[in-house]
């Protein structure tokens, strides 16, 4: 809105449609560049439904319970194994049927040494088990 100065009969009621007609021109811009586009067809691979009957759920085998005491001695279900013989036991139970892989819970002391709970794990992973727990019992 314009104000008048000079003549006293109050404000000059003249709308000043410039920044208006400017906003406009862009947006009549922007219209004609981005319409062209929406014209195209875009292909969209959209997934399918598939009818395969539902997987048989299977009795998970019972878990391995691995334990590290305070002297590095590891433990399987209780009994002790070295470390040298793990990596085959692990290769056994995971060969037994790969797909339904047991557990194995580890449960290592705070007081045992960084180096067997690691070889531990690294045997777990070179024998592609898949499903691994720590514990604290």
């Amino acid at each position: 809105m314009a104000f008048s100065s000079g003549s006293g009969k109050g404000p000059m009621a003249d709308i000043n449609v410039t920044p208006l007609v400017d906003v406009m021109l862009v947006l009549l811009i922007i219209f004609i560049v981005t319409a062209p586009i929406m014209t195209y067809q875009i292909d969209v691979a959209l997934p399918q439904r598939v009818i395969n009957p539902p997987p048989q759920l299977r009795e998970p085998p019972p878990p391995i319970d691995l334990r590290i005491d305070a002297t590095n001695q590891v433990f399987w279900n209780n009994s002790p194994v070295s470390l040298a013989a793990l990596p085959q036991m692990m290769e056994t139970e995971v060969q037994r049927d790969p797909t339904n892989q047991p557990e194995l819970r580890i449960d290592a002391s705070a007081d045992s040494e960084y180096e067997t709970t690691a070889r531990v794990l690294a045997a777990a992973k070179n024998a592609q088990m898949m499903k691994i727990n720590f514990v604290n019992q």
